[in-house]
This record gives C-alpha cells, structure tokens and sequence, in this order.
C-alpha cells in the first residue's frame, strides 16, 4: 500500500517523511500553496470591532499564522477580553501561541459541528464573531451563528492558490507507485482533488481507502462514491500520523 498525502506543504511533506521513516510507502502532493489573503489590510479594523465577552474564530492554523505576522508588521496586537476559539487542536495551539490567551476548541470533534456544540457559542445573540478563515469555506459556522442572533464577519487572511496540475499523467504516477490510501483534509481539496482523475480513472480513485478529519468531509466523499472511508477526528500530523501508522503496518 502507497498512502497519497495530498495537504499542503510543509505538512504534506513532514507526515510523508514520518511514514517512509515508519517503513510505510507514502508520498506527498500539494494541490494548492498559501498565500496572503486579499483582506488581511482590513484585519485590524475588524479586531477593533470586537468588544468584551465577543468572539474570534480561526479555521486554521494559516488563518492564525498570516493574521498574526500581519499585526506584527503594523506594529498592532491581539484584543485581550474576548473569547477566542479554534476550530481543532493544532489551530487551537498556534492561536493560543500567537494571542498568549485561553483558546477553546472542540476536545474531540474538530470540525465545524463540534465548534458550534461548544456551550460558550450555544447564547452569542448580540454578540460579535469574526472568522478568520481562507478564501471560502466554513460556511455553517457563520449561518449558523448568524440564527442565534449574533453578528457575523469574515476575515479572509489566507488564501489557496491552486496548482496547475496534469490530473491524467498524475494518476499514471500515482497508480504505477500502487497507490491505494489517500489522505484529504478539507472539503476544498477533495473537491480539487476529485475534479483532476480522468474519467477512465474513476474506478480505481473511488476504491482507494480515504482518510478524512470530519465527519462531514466523509459524508462528502460518500456522495463522491468512495465506499472504504475513515475519519481520523484531526487534521493535525500527529494524528494522522499515530492512525496511518497503524494502518499502515497492517497493510
């Protein structure tokens, strides 16, 4: 078994040299790279909007990393009384690192539901909520905050800049290195991801064993056609990694 990490680098690269140096086949391809959202400039105006007791959200870990090199470079810092919030545990760690604040996340399931069945979000009305998140996605947690009344913006510090890849010549790769495990870590990319195989290599894609971090990226490859899926509960390295190493030494 070859396990396909498809996440971005560095992280794809790091769980593959982990797994190789494991004894387990994986190799790494990046669909998409990071770079600077288009309204990072308008960053401190939101945190400005935020008083005592309201919210900040950050996605992902790039969410925190850009935001916070960008308030360095102004010369500008994170709001003290609000509640600060991750979406998993890895995002949770570099928010925290970046604000030096308490931040709450979900302690099992790191996904958008297990955000927002969180009980500090369960009364928000009048309350104000900036996510910081990339260029799309995360769409239920803003609907969702937006019926319990609180008032909801988007702060768009990263994006995803896709790569231009050859989907066909890939999946001749890919099949030839007997790929047969891949690892997606957002809807986005199994989006991406799904849209690049060729129609003649549909059959072998779906039969893959896909792992996921959330229950709803799982039920999206559901949909997909994918029969043999596993959610790892995180999208954080260590995690994939403790899970694909077990996996992987039965395989």
């Amino acid at each position: 078994m070859t396990i396909l990490i498809t996440r971005p680098a560095p992280e794809c690269h790091k769980l593959t040299r982990q797994l190789n140096a494991a004894g387990i086949n994986a190799i790494a391809q990046p669909l998409f790279t990071i770079e600077a959202g288009r309204e990072l400039p308008a960053l401190i105006s939101h945190l400005n909007m935020l008083k005592n007791d309201d919210f900040l959200i950050a996605v992902s870990d790039h969410a925190v990393n850009l935001a916070h090199n960008y308030l360095m470079s102004q010369g500008a810092s994170w709001p003290k009384n609000v509640h600060y919030m991750a979406v998993g545990h890895k995002t949770a760690a570099a928010l925290a690192a970046a604000t030096r604040q308490r931040v709450i996340t979900p302690p099992t399931r790191c996904d958008s539901e297990g955000l927002l069945a969180l009980p500090e979000l369960k009364q928000v009305s009048g309350r104000q909520v900036v996510i910081l998140r990339g260029n799309g996605g995360r769409e239920l947690i803003y609907q969702t905050l937006l019926q319990r009344n609180a008032t909801v913006s988007y702060c768009e510090t990263y994006q995803r800049c896709w790569l231009a890849l050859d989907g066909e010549s890939l999946c001749q790769t890919w099949q030839a290195q007997q790929v047969s495990a891949l690892v997606v870590t957002s809807g986005e990319q199994l989006t991406q991801l799904s849209g690049l195989i060729p129609e003649q290599d549909l059959a072998w894609f779906l039969q893959c064993h896909l792992f996921v971090p959330s229950q709803r990226i799982a039920d999206q490859a559901n949909e997909l056609g994918f029969e043999k899926i596993s959610t790892v509960g995180s999208a954080a390295n260590t995690a994939l990694f403790t899970f694909l190493s077990k996996i992987g030494t039965m395989g």
